[in-house]
């Protein structure tokens, strides 16, 4: 079996090339395809652990529930984690090889990365029906052509025709497309067999003299123009997209109000997506000039730079504010890097993530965390166990999950652990992980995803309400989170393939369409 192959590039970054190519593989997969998504080189901090203990981009975890299919580090090769500037960390087939700055990277890794890449895209070749493959930035970057190996030279080694894509609600989409053209090859402009407008908002036919422009201008068909939707949730590909923090700022919405330290190296964001989803809970990201206010509930998430993000607070003023809330009673949690913010001390006497050797903590948990050059990449399962004010209620209730670090934290006597590791990577074990202050208004955890079950997620929200006086809910209001994502990934295959020319992706497919 050798794939067909089909490519979504398009004219800049955050234009919806991730989530347009997670749409087709539900659409490929609904008409009886077997198919899979790949992206050769994705640089992004979100981040997550297949069932062997490989780390991949999330993208190219959504595409994959989206095409049906199980995570494969295959499908993400070559994962570049930023860092600091103009540096990151570069993951490949799933295992971490160093950092690098842009220049090494470029000019003497990414021809060995280019040979792996290959072959991953090789071994899923054989495999499937359809590779439905992303792009990364713009094709037509002129300083990056000759060594880039995530456009224009994956199409032409997949021989795969490429559908450009822009976004039209920033403005300048015409023009975009347009310059796009102008800039590459006249090889690689031959491979271009169509363009997408995407996210359009407004009436339809008034942007029809736009369509008939476009296509005597560059000779390109117009496959489609998708709509701006909204009502449903898409994971983002590397950052909490502008929408959601402008909308988490606005009018306050539901009895529980969570608020999520935005840092600026924030990673593994998705672990919050659960949370807010649930109709009785306002979510809001706080950051630089975002007041803090009197949250119910505040939570730091996961950091690919801890020390750096910690120094952000403090010079921010915020670790001052969050712990001044935590001594009037609110409580909070930490989830991996924010896990250990919340201790007595962060060490990193080999630079593994900062060239600050140590830094004192909030100091809100009495652990103790020391960086190493070994990273934990690893799928868990965990039962709550930890005592107070949330975790008492939780008892026993089993979780999953998965966990990305680099540290290791080593606990004090005031705190005990919040959970127990019972299986990873499928194997029967028993671990504490995290920690839980006795009074139980702090706690931490490694465990990405913890929020993901309906079970526990409802048992902390109710928790929270017990404390205002508020009567619980119940769970069977709230839906897993895995169940949510399928409908989700279902409404978004039917608005894309409503907005698609799908009879001409399929020609150019070389399939007939639906599978009988």
């Amino acid at each position: 079996m050798t794939a067909r192959t089909i490519m979504v590039q398009g004219t800049a970054s955050h234009v919806g090339k991730s989530v347009l190519v997670a749409a087709l593989c539900r659409i490929f997969y609904r008409d009886g395809y077997k198919v899979v998504p790949y992206k050769s080189q994705n640089m992004a901090l979100n981040s997550f652990v297949t069932r062997d203990g490989g780390e991949m981009g999330r993208a190219q975890v959504v595409q994959a529930e989206a095409a049906g299919r199980e995570p494969s580090v295959d499908m993400n090769p070559i994962l570049l984690k930023p860092t600091g500037h103009a540096s990151s960390q570069v993951v490949v087939l799933g295992r971490p090889v160093g950092n690098m700055c842009a220049q090494e990277y470029h000019l003497e890794y990414a021809p060995k990365a280019w040979g792996l890449a290959c072959q991953a895209l090789d071994r899923l070749r054989s495999e499937n029906d359809i590779v439905v493959i992303e792009g990364a930035g713009s094709p037509a970057e002129v300083n990056l052509q000759e060594k880039e190996i995530v456009n224009m030279r994956v199409a032409r080694q997949a021989d795969a025709p490429v559908l450009l894509t822009a976004d039209i609600d920033k403005g300048g989409a015409l023009a975009s497309v347009v310059g796009t053209l102008e800039l590459i090859s006249p090889e690689d402009r031959d491979r271009v067999a169509g363009v997408i407008i995407n996210k359009f908002r407004g009436d339809l036919s008034l942007f029809q003299p736009a369509v008939d422009f476009l296509e005597a201008r560059t000779g390109k068909p117009v496959i489609g123009v998708v709509p701006y939707f909204q009502g449903f949730r898409v994971q983002e590909e590397d950052t909490v997209s502008e929408d959601t923090i402008k909308n988490s700022a606005g009018s306050r919405r539901g009895d529980v109000e969570i608020a999520v330290i935005h840092l600026p190296h924030i990673s593994n964001f998705t672990d919050f997506d659960p949370l807010e989803d649930e109709p009785d809970v306002h979510l809001r990201y706080v950051g630089r000039g975002t007041p803090l206010g009197s949250p119910d509930l505040i939570i730091i998430p996961g950091s690919k730079n801890t020390i750096e993000d910690l120094a952000y607070l403090n010079r921010t003023g915020l670790a001052e504010k969050i712990c001044e809330l935590s001594r009037e009673g609110v409580p909070v949690i930490g989830i991996c890097g924010g896990f250990q913010i919340l201790g007595r001390e962060l060490n990193d006497p080999l630079h593994t993530e900062s060239s600050i050797p140590r830094l004192e903590g909030l100091g809100l948990l009495d652990i103790s965390t020391t960086f190493a050059p070994e990273k934990i990449t690893t799928q868990v399962e965990a039962r709550v166990c930890g005592p107070g004010f949330f975790l008492e209620n939780s008892k026993d209730i089993q979780v999953t999950g998965y966990e990305i670090h680099m540290g290791v934290s080593r606990p004090g006597d005031e705190v005990v652990p919040a959970f127990e590791i019972v299986s990873r990577l499928g194997e029967q074990v028993s671990f504490p992980d995290g920690a839980v202050r006795l009074d139980g208004m702090v706690w931490g955890t490694y465990i990405h995803g913890v929020f993901d079950g309906a079970s526990f997620r409802r048992s902390v929200i109710n928790s929270l309400r017990r404390r205002k006086g508020l009567d619980p809910l119940e769970e069977s209001a709230s839906l897993s989170a895995w169940e949510q994502r399928q409908r989700d990934y279902d409404r978004l295959g039917e608005v894309v393939r409503g907005s698609l020319d799908m009879g001409k992706i399929y020609d150019l497919l070389g399939l007939p369409g639906r599978k009988q």
